[in-house]
């Protein structure tokens, strides 16, 4: 008699995991018999971005302006 195997299609899927729960999904996996692959991300340092930059040059030269409430704001802008 022979034996019929049925390969399945795997899926992908992309999940964030709190760091404290990366060893339960491996755990799972493996015993799943998933195979588990990781895509590091890296945080982003405002510091280093060209916004930031100019937001702090603009403080260091007076360039910021102060509103007591969102229609004072407008005044400022229009007037």
């Amino acid at each position: 008699m022979a034996t019929i195997t049925i390969q399945q299609t795997p899926d992908t899927f992309m999940l964030s995991v709190p760091k404290a729960d990366v060893g339960f999904l491996k755990t799972m996996a493996k015993r799943m018999g998933w195979t588990l692959g990781r895509k590091k991300t890296k945080e982003l340092d405002i510091t280093k971005t060209a916004g930031f930059r100019e937001a702090m040059d603009d403080v260091k030269n007076g360039r910021v302006y102060h509103a007591e409430s969102v229609e004072d704001m407008f005044n400022q802008i229009l007037n």
